[in-house]
């Protein structure tokens, strides 16, 4: 499924996958803004799959974001699941 991005009032809604086949473009698409605005934020209540290359492309969009003194914001659903990718450690 193809991923479309549509931005309002400083927000982009994202609605689809973001996944192997979306992650290039979703990456170059959101790094713009990073690169453009002080505060990215994207909501993810369309987005219907998050894959391991799309959880690396988020780590990277906010790592970039941070390298730039940006702020970077993720809402919606399935953002606990995000937070937890992040924030997890390997046990052992």
């Amino acid at each position: 499924m193809a991923l479309k991005i549509l931005e309002k009032k400083g927000t982009l809604y994202l609605d689809g996958s973001i996944n192997t086949t979306t992650t290039k473009s979703f990456m170059k698409h959101i790094q713009f803004y990073v690169e453009k605005f002080e505060n990215v934020i994207i909501n993810i209540d369309k987005v219907k799959e998050i894959d391991i290359d799309g959880l690396q492309a988020i780590k990277s969009l906010w790592r970039s974001s941070l390298n730039e003194n940006k702020n970077f914001s993720i809402l919606g659903y399935g953002c606990k699941d995000i937070y937890d990718d992040f924030y997890s450690e390997p046990l052992a």
